[in-house]
C-alpha cells in the first residue's frame, strides 16, 4: 500500500486564503470537541448534584466523571466507522457528518431533564449522549488534520497542523470563559440548579457556524487523486486492521506516542484543574482565571513545535517530551501545592498525619465498584471514610497500627482521635495547623502561572507534532481509518480515563499525588517504546 503523491508543484497552487480556509474550517470542529469536553469536565460537579441520585455526593461526582469516560470508551470504535467512510467516501463529507453528531448531543445535555423530575431516566440519557458524541469525535480529529495535511505543502505540515492542536488550549479558554461570564450573570445558588446548563446550549451557535464553514469545502485533492486513479481501498477496514504491516504501524502508534500524548495532555490541560481545586483548595474561579492566563500564554508552543519539527523531524522533538513529563511531573505538581497553599505545604510537612488501621484486612479498601455504588458498603466504613475526608482536604497521611479496639484512629500533633468523627478531625486539623482553603492572600499567582505554561510547553512538545507524524506514517488509502485507531486509543482509553483513575488513587491511596503515578508510568513506557521502535520523519523529504 503506497501514498498517492502530492508534489510540490501541485502542493503550491494552493494560495495562502485557501490554506487559511481550509485551517480555519477544520480547526472550528476540534475547538468545538475540546469546548464540549472542557465543559463537560469543569460542570461535572453540578451536573451530578442534577442528574445522579443525590443521595452520596462522592459517588454521583465519581459516575459523572464515569460517564466522561465512557464517552471516550467508544471513540475508538468511532475512528473505524468513521474512518472506513472517509476512505470510501471522502474526508469532507465524513467530518461534516462528525461535527453535526457531535454538536447536537452536546447542545441537547443542556436539556436533561433532572434526576428529581424523571428518575434514572436523566443519567441514563446523559450517558446515551456522550456515547453519540464519543463516536462523532472518533472520526472528527481524523477528519480534520487530514484534510489540512493533504491541502499542505510537506514543508509546512507540521506548522498547518500545529493550527489544529492549538485548539485545545482554545477549547479550554473559550469553555472557561464561557462558563465565567455565565456565571457572573446569576447567583451560585442558581447556577448549580440551572445555570450549567447554559453553555451547553450556547454551543448551538458553534454548531450551525462550523457546519455552514465546512459545508462550504472541496473534497482532499490526495483523495480525490486516489479516486480517480481507482485506488481506494475495497475494506479500508479489512486493509488496517488484518494487513500486519498497517497493523504492525498501529501499535508502534499507539504504545510509542499516542498513549503517552494522552497522558501528557489530560495531565498538563485538565487534571491540573481538579488537581489546584480539590488538593490545593483554590477557589473555582481563581483556578479558572490562573489556567486561562497559562494557557494563553502557553498555546503558540503548540504551532511553534509542529514547525520545528518541519526542520528537524518529529520523533525526537516528541519522545522529549514524554521523558520530561515522566520526570517532572511529580515536582511540578508538588510545586504548584506550594504555590498556591503555602500554609498546607507547611503543615505536610511539619506536622505529618497518621491514620491508625489495618490497611491490609480491607478495612482501608476504596474499591472502584465502591466509587460507583453509592449504596456499596465500603461507604460505611469508618477507615474509608477518614481517607476520604483527609485526601479531600489535601491532606496526606501514613499509616500506622491499629489501636485495639478502633477501626480507624487518627494522630495529628500529638493528638489522637478514636473512630471517626469529622468534625473532631477538622478541628484538630486547623489546630494543627492545616488550612480550611487557599489563604488568597498567600496564592504566589505568578508562580502557578509560571508552572501552567511549562506545563503547556510539555504537552505541546507530544502533541504539537503528532497530528503531521501520524499522517504521515499512514497510506492514503487507509489514513483515516488507521489515524483515527491508535489516536483515540491513546486520548479516548489512556488520557479520557486519567482523572477518574487519578482521583481514585489519591483518595485509595491516601496521598493527593499519588494519582500523578498514572501519567508518569505511561510516559516513560511510552517513551521508551516510540525512542527504540518508532521511525522518524523528516517533511521535506516526504511527500503524502
Amino acid at each position: 500500500m503506497t501514498a498517492a503523491s502530492v508534489t510540490h508543484a501541485e502542493a503550491d497552487v494552493f494560495t495562502a486564503k485557501e490554506e487559511r480556509q481550509v485551517v480555519l474550517a477544520s480547526t472550528l470542529g476540534t475547538i468545538f470537541e475540546w469546548y464540549d469536553f472542557f465543559i463537560y469536565g469543569a460542570l461535572a460537579i453540578f451536573m451530578s448534584s442534577v442528574l445522579f441520585p443525590p443521595d452520596n455526593p462522592t459517588a454521583a461526582l465519581l459516575a459523572s466523571l464515569g460517564a466522561l469516560a465512557a464517552g471516550f470508551v467508544v471513540r475508538p470504535i468511532g475512528a473505524v466507522l468513521f474512518g472506513y467512510l472517509g476512505d470510501r467516501l471522502g474526508r469532507k463529507h465524513t467530518f461534516l457528518l462528525t461535527i453535526i453528531m457531535m454538536g447536537g448531543s452536546t447542545a441537547l445535555i443542556g436539556f436533561l431533564p433532572s434526576y428529581a423530575s424523571v428518575g434514572h431516566a436523566a443519567w441514563i440519557s446523559l450517558v446515551v449522549l456522550r456515547l453519540v458524541q464519543g463516536l462523532a469525535v472518533g472520526g472528527e480529529y481524523g477528519g480534520a488534520v487530514i484534510y489540512v495535511a493533504e491541502h499542505s505543502r510537506p514543508s509546512r505540515r507540521g506548522l498547518l497542523t500545529g493550527w489544529i492542536q492549538i485548539t485545545s488550549s482554545m477549547g479550554l479558554i473559550l469553555s472557561i470563559a464561557v462558563i465565567l461570564g455565565t456565571q457572573a450573570t446569576m447567583d451560585m445558588a442558581s447556577f448549580k440548579e440551572w445555570g450549567w446548563r447554559v453553555p451547553f446550549i450556547i454551543s448551538i451557535a458553534m454548531l450551525i457556524f462550523s457546519v455552514y464553514v465546512r459545508a462550504k469545502l472541496h473534497e482532499s485533492p490526495v483523495f480525490t487523486r486516489l479516486k480517480a486513479q481507482g485506488r481506494l481501498s475495497k475494506n479500508p477496514v479489512r486493509d488496517t486492521f488484518f494487513k500486519w504491516p498497517s497493523l504492525k504501524m498501529i501499535l508502534l502508534a499507539l504504545f510509542g506516542v499516542t498513549a503517552g500524548q494522552g497522558a501528557t495532555y489530560f495531565t498538563g490541560q485538565f487534571y491540573v484543574m481538579i488537581f489546584l481545586q480539590q488538593a490545593v483548595m483554590i477557589d473555582q474561579r481563581t483556578v479558572y482565571t490562573l489556567i486561562c492566563i497559562g494557557f494563553l500564554i502557553g498555546a503558540p508552543a503548540f504551532v511553534f513545535f509542529g514547525w520545528l519539527s518541519d526542520r528537524l523531524g518529529r520523533k525526537w522533538i516528541m519522545m522529549a517530551g514524554l521523558f520530561i513529563a515522566a520526570l517532572c511531573y511529580r515536582p511540578m505538581f508538588a510545586s504548584l501545592m506550594e504555590a498556591g497553599n503555602p500554609a498546607l505545604a507547611a503543615a505536610t510537612l511539619s506536622t505529618p498525619v497518621t491514620v491508625h488501621a489495618n490497611a491490609k484486612d480491607g478495612a482501608c479498601n476504596f474499591s472502584i465498584s465502591a466509587s460507583l455504588i453509592s449504596a456499596h458498603p465500603d461507604h460505611a466504613k469508618p477507615c474509608v471514610q477518614a481517607k476520604k475526608m483527609l485526601v479531600g482536604n489535601g491532606i496526606n497521611f501514613e499509616y500506622a497500627d491499629p489501636i485495639a479496639g478502633q477501626a480507624v484512629a487518627m494522630t495529628v500533633k500529638g493528638q489522637t482521635i478514636n473512630g471517626f468523627d469529622a468534625k473532631a478531625y477538622r478541628a484538630a486539623l486547623t489546630e494543627a495547623g492545616y488550612p480550611t482553603k487557599a489563604d488568597p492572600e498567600q496564592i504566589n499567582k505568578g508562580r502557578i502561572v509560571l508552572l501552567l505554561v511549562l506545563m503547556t510547553i510539555v504537552v505541546a512538545m507530544v502533541y504539537g507534532p503528532v497530528a503531521a507524524y501520524l499522517v504521515e506514517l499512514f497510506p492514503a488509502n487507509i489514513r483515516y481509518t488507521a489515524l483515527s485507531f491508535p489516536y483515540h486509543i491513546g486520548a479516548g482509553i489512556f488520557g479520557g480515563f486519567l482523572p477518574f483513575f487519578a482521583t481514585y488513587l489519591a483518595l485509595a491511596g491516601g496521598n493527593v499525588f499519588a494519582g500523578l503515578w498514572y501519567p508518569v508510568v505511561i510516559t516513560a513506557v511510552t517513551g521508551i517504546v516510540g525512542s527504540l521502535l518508532l521511525p522518524n520523519t523528516k517533511t521535506a523529504a516526504k511527500d503524502l
